[in-house]
C-alpha cells in the first residue's frame, strides 16, 4: 500500500467516522458526506493516472458533478429545515411528519 492510498483510505475512514459519531447538526453531516465524495474523486483520479486507462476517463468528472449537485441540494435542505424548525439539529427533525 503506497502512501497516497493510505492517505486516501484514512481520509475516507475519518470522514465516515465523523458521519457516524458526530451527527448532531445537519451541516456537519453534509460536510462529512462532501469529504467522502472528494476523497472518492481523488482516489479515482489517482487510479486513472497510475493505470493510464482511457476507457473510463469521464468517471472522475461525473463524480465531481454529483458532488457539486449533492452540495447544492444539501444546502437547500439546510435552509429549508432551518426555516421550518428554527435549528439545524438532526434530533428535532421528524421525517415521518408530512
Amino acid at each position: 500500500m503506497t502512501l497516497m492510498q493510505f492517505t486516501l483510505l484514512s481520509s475516507f475512514t475519518l470522514s465516515m467516522l465523523g458521519m457516524t459519531m458526530y451527527r448532531t447538526h445537519l451541516i456537519s453531516a453534509l460536510l462529512c458526506i462532501e469529504s467522502m465524495l472528494l476523497t472518492l474523486f481523488l482516489a479515482t483520479t489517482t487510479f486513472m493516472q497510475t493505470t493510464q486507462t482511457t476507457t473510463i476517463t469521464i468517471l472522475p468528472m461525473t463524480l465531481l458533478t454529483f458532488s457539486a449537485c449533492e452540495a447544492s441540494v444539501g444546502l437547500a435542505l439546510l435552509v429549508a429545515s432551518t426555516r421550518t424548525y428554527a435549528s439545524d439539529h438532526l434530533n428535532t427533525m421528524n421525517l415521518l411528519q408530512c
